[in-house]
C-alpha cells in the first residue's frame, strides 16, 4: 500500500506540473495567435485514452505518463512533423511569428511552473506555516554514521555553528554544508568548542546518502505502540503497550546505541527486555537479517522528544515569504547543477530517476508534504528545461536569442537534425538516471 501511495503521488504531482507547463505554452501562443494543433496530458503513441477538438486544437490525454506537450503549428518539436514546414508559412504559424513573440512563447511553460511554485508555497505557508527543529533544541547533540566519525565527528556533539555561522534549522545543516561549499563545523564536545575540517571524501558521502547528521535520542521510555508488516517480535508475542527496556539484560542510554547493538547481533535471537502491566518480562526473538525487530512507538516523535518550531503567517505575510522560498528553492537547486558536472565530487552517479523521484513522496497521504514537494518538482522541472538543449525549451530559446543577436534565423533542417540530437541525448540521460534507480535496488 506504501508503494502504491507513492506511485499515486508521484503521477498527481507530474500530472499537475505537465499540464501547467504545456499549458504555459498554449496560453502565450493564443496570445499572439498562433495556432495549437494539439494539447495533451502525456503521450499519445498510436491512441490516446481522451480526446476532444474544440475550434482549432485537439484537447486529449495520453496512455503513457512521461509527460505531455502542445503542438504548436509550424514548430519542430519532438514529434518530428516536418511535412507542414515544406509548406509556405502561415499567418498562424510559430515559425511566422516575431523572434520575441517566439521566445515568450518557448519560455511560458517555464513561467508557468515558476509562478505555480511560488503560489503552492504562498498557500503552505498561509494554511501550515513554517515548522522546523531549531539547532539549539537539539539537546543531547547529534548521532552520524562512519562516515561522519571519519570526519571527526562524534555521537553526542553539539553543533554550534558552520563556518562560525549559526544555522537556525537542523535539517538544513547538511544541505547548507553541500550546497554552500563549507569548510569548518564547530561543536561542543564535553564542554570544549572544537573545529572540524569539511573533507571532500565526506562531501561524496553525503551524496550517496551517508555521513547524515540527525538527532540523539535517549532510549526510553521506549512503549511499543506499532509493528511492521514483517515483525518477529509481534509473531514472538510481543504485544503492544510492552515497555522495552533492553535487550539481553542490557540498559541503553541512547537510542543509537540499541540500533548498534541489534545491528551486530542481528543474525543470532536476542531477548526482548520488557515491562507489561507492570511486569517483567523477557522474549527471546531473531532479528531480521537488517538487524530489526518490527517494532516501533509512535510517543518517540521528533517534536515530543525536542519540541518543534512553528512561525506562522497571514494571508499578506505570506506572500512575500512564499516568494522568498521559492527564489531560495530555485538558487538551491542550480547550486546542485554544480555537484552534478563536478568531476571531484561524482555527483551524477547519485542521479535518480522515476523511482527515486517517487521515493521522495511519504507512505501516507500527506497534503502538506505533497504540496511541498509538487512546488519543489515544479522548480526542477523549470530549470530542466530552461537548460540549452535541443529538444528542451532551452534549446529553442537559444536559437531564438541567437537569431535575436545576429539576425540570422537557424534553417529548418538545422533546427531538425539538432532536435533529433538532443532527443537522443535526452533519451541516454533517462536511461542513465533509471539505470541508476535499478542498480541502487539490486544493491539493497
Amino acid at each position: 500500500m506504501t508503494v502504491l501511495i507513492q506511485i499515486l503521488q508521484l503521477l498527481l504531482s507530474l500530472s499537475i506540473l505537465v499540464l501547467i507547463h504545456e499549458l504555459g505554452h498554449f496560453m502565450f501562443a493564443r496570445l499572439f495567435k498562433t495556432r495549437v494543433e494539439k494539447l495533451y496530458l502525456f503521450f499519445d503513441p498510436w491512441f490516446s485514452l481522451f480526446k476532444i477538438k474544440k475550434g482549432d486544437t485537439e484537447y486529449g490525454i495520453g496512455w503513457l505518463p512521461l509527460g505531455g506537450y502542445a503542438k504548436i503549428s509550424g514548430m519542430i518539436d519532438e514529434s518530428l512533423d516536418t511535412e507542414q514546414m515544406k509548406q509556405p508559412p502561415q499567418p498562424w504559424e510559430f515559425r511566422s511569428k516575431k523572434a520575441w513573440q517566439r521566445l515568450l512563447i518557448m519560455t511560458g511553460g517555464v513561467l508557468f511552473n515558476f509562478i505555480l511554485a511560488m503560489l503552492i508555497y504562498v498557500f503552505v505557508l498561509f494554511i501550515w506555516g513554517e515548522t522546523y527543529l531549531p539547532t539549539s533544541s537539539v539537546k543531547y547533540g547529534i548521532v552520524t554514521d562512519s562516515t561522519g566519525h571519519a570526519l571527526g565527528l562524534m555521537n553526542g556533539d553539539k553543533i554550534l555553528s558552520v563556518d562560525n555561522q549559526y544555522i537556525e534549522s537542523f535539517y538544513t545543516i547538511t544541505s547548507d554544508i553541500v550546497l554552500n561549499d563549507r569548510k569548518t563545523i564547530q561543536v561542543d564536545r564535553g564542554g570544549q568548542t572544537v573545529n572540524i575540517d569539511i573533507t571532500l571524501d565526506y562531501i561524496k558521502g553525503v551524496l550517496k546518502r551517508r555521513g547524515q547528521i540527525e538527532p540523539r535520542a535517549p532510549f526510553g521510555p521506549y512503549v511499543i505502540s506499532t509493528f511492521g508488516k514483517k515483525s518477529p517480535a509481534k509473531i514472538a508475542g510481543v504485544l503492544v503497550d510492552d515497555e522495552l527496556v533492553g535487550l539481553d539484560n542490557i540498559k541503553f542510554t541512547w537510542f543509537d546505541e540499541f540500533q548498534n547493538y541489534l545491528a551486530e547481533n542481528r543474525k543470532k535471537p536476542v531477548t526482548m527486555n520488557l515491562i507489561r502491566k507492570g511486569e517483567s518480562v523477557d522474549i527471546q526473538v531473531k532479528p531480521t537479517a537488517a538487524g530489526m525487530l518490527g517494532i516501533s512507538s509512535n510517543y518517540r516523535t521528533v517534536g515530543n522528544i525536542f519540541g518543534l518550531k512553528t512561525i506562522n503567517y497571514g494571508f499578506l505575510q505570506s506572500i512575500p515569504a512564499g516568494i522568498s522560498k521559492g527564489f531560495k528553492s530555485i538558487a538551491d537547486y542550480l547550486k546542485q547543477f554544480k555537484l552534478i558536472f563536478s568531476r571531484d565530487t561524482k555527483a551524477y552517479e547519485s542521479l535518480g530517476g522515476f523511482i527515486a523521484i517517487g521515493s521522495i513522496f511519504p507512505g501516507v497521504w500527506d497534503w502538506q508534504s505533497f504540496l511541498d514537494l509538487t512546488a519543489f518538482l515544479s522548480i526542477i522541472l523549470a530549470v530542466m528545461n530552461i537548460l540549452p538543449i535541443p529538444g528542451l525549451d532551452g534549446g529553442h530559446v537559444m536559437f531564438v536569442l541567437f537569431e535575436l543577436i545576429t539576425g540570422r534565423k537557424p534553417s529548418d533542417k538545422f533546427l531538425e537534425y539538432a532536435q533529433i540530437t538532443g532527443m537522443i541525448l535526452l533519451f541516454a540521460l533517462l536511461i542513465f538516471a533509471n539505470g541508476n534507480d535499478i542498480i541502487r535496488l539490486i544493491r539493497k
